[in-house]
């Protein structure tokens, strides 16, 4: 549970007005404190994350934001984390005290409504005074859900909370949550062979694969299959050796040409972030927009997006490469800017291109409403994986797998 990444857990946004209590209802679930709490308006200035186990949920990461409606000089910054946390939460709590459903709480569900995510309301608080009917009634006929009530100040209540809150979640869950996309067994027949080409480079975690790497190799064993991994410098020789071609290959976008070099033509193939793009976001929009590629000219503005942030080397992939293999596509100088991490600009209506990183480190929902920002400002997307499958000519070839 402890290693479970952040992509692939159930993340809670807590949210509301200054001292509704949102710490401490964190702070109650997690049975920690996780959460600074203070009489002291504005305590929380950023959002707080905290993962754990939410059986029979699993593993959940919960997400405190500060009060949206924070007058304070820092408070636009505060409330725009807020928001950005919305766009990746695949839960909404609102949190706020009886009696209290004003324009703060109500523009937070119109958000949530817009965004299409699930809202759940937890009164906190009802130890200093117990919400009437009529309240309770009208947050009902708000959200479609009763609301929870609490007091997250006192620990006894914590088993009586988390039980009406994990119930409460199970009905309002997103489906894809607890069936999520399959990232490539369902590919391979019963008992398939796929065999996987992995480089190790200066961009390689020491002693470790990369995630989409590991994702793959585990949902390759969920489906029954068998799993062949080589680096790319011996994966020649050891493809040799098979005397029966596998049902699938698939190689790191990096090296997609000397995969294809090596293959008979009948061999499925495909790279880690193809599969990563149709599990995490929209995998023709992707395709799509990589053959705008060709349409690009001298000095047209491209943004190069990547989720995680980490000291660009040399040879980087996003900052580098990238940039080069374009370049020498469209035979002409572009002009690139780089957003990394949770960064990422409102306005995209300047750039001709947006190339978005494989979005191992965001969960699909943050990748999701990422997409659909570029496609409202009818910008062209892609990712690095088909970026480079592209402009290396072998695009067709790697996404022939794939119904699309």
């Amino acid at each position: 549970m402890q290693s479970t990444p952040k992509s692939l857990r159930l993340q809670i946004l807590f949210a509301g007005r200054i001292n509704a209590g949102k710490s401490s209802v964190v702070n109650l679930l997690s049975g920690q404190n996780t959460a600074i709490i203070s009489a002291e308006r504005g305590t929380t200035t950023d959002v707080v994350e905290k993962a754990m186990e939410l059986r029979p949920i699993g593993p959940v990461l919960l997400l405190d934001s500060a009060g949206t409606d924070d007058n304070t000089p820092l408070g636009a910054l505060r409330i725009e984390r807020t928001r950005q946390a919305m766009q990746k939460a695949d839960v909404l709590i609102i949190v706020t005290s009886p009696g209290v459903w004003e324009q703060p709480e109500q523009e937070l569900f119109d958000k949530a409504q817009e965004l299409k995510l699930p809202v759940l309301i937890v009164v906190n608080k009802c130890d200093t005074a117990h919400p009437s009917d009529s309240f309770i009634a009208g947050l009902s006929a708000v959200s479609g859900t009763a609301p929870i009530l609490t007091a997250a100040i006192d620990p006894a209540n914590r088993d009586r909370f988390i039980e009406q809150l994990v119930n409460a979640l199970l009905k309002i869950v997103p489906e894809d949550y607890f069936q999520p996309l399959p990232l490539l067994h369902d590919l391979l027949p019963a008992g398939g062979h796929v065999v996987m080409m992995v480089p190790i480079d200066t961009q390689a975690p020491k002693g470790r694969l990369i995630l989409p790497q590991v994702q793959a190799i585990r949902d390759a064993l969920d489906g029954n299959a068998v799993c062949t991994v080589a680096k790319a410098d011996v994966f020649p020789e050891i493809y040799s050796r098979f005397t029966t071609p596998p049902d699938l290959v698939i190689c790191d976008s990096q090296v997609v040409k000397t995969m294809i070099d090596t293959l008979p033509e009948n061999v499925p193939c495909t790279t880690f972030s193809i599969l990563m793009a149709r599990m995490k976001g929209d995998l023709p929009q992707l395709i799509n927009g990589a053959r705008a590629i060709s349409g690009l000219r001298e000095n047209d503005p491209v943004l190069i997006a990547e989720a995680c942030t980490h000291h660009a080397g040399t040879d980087d992939i996003g900052r580098v490469k990238i940039p080069m293999l374009l370049q020498k596509k469209c035979g002409c100088k572009l002009d690139f800017e780089f957003f990394s991490g949770a960064d990422f600009p409102e306005d995209l209506s300047k750039y001709k291109l947006v190339i978005h990183c494989g979005g191992c480190m965001l969960n699909r929902k943050a990748m999701l409403n990422r997409l659909s920002h570029v496609g409202a400002a009818k910008v062209p997307v892609t990712n690095y994986g088909i970026c480079i499958s592209y402009c290396t000519g072998v695009l067709d070839k790697v996404i022939s797998p794939f119904e699309i």
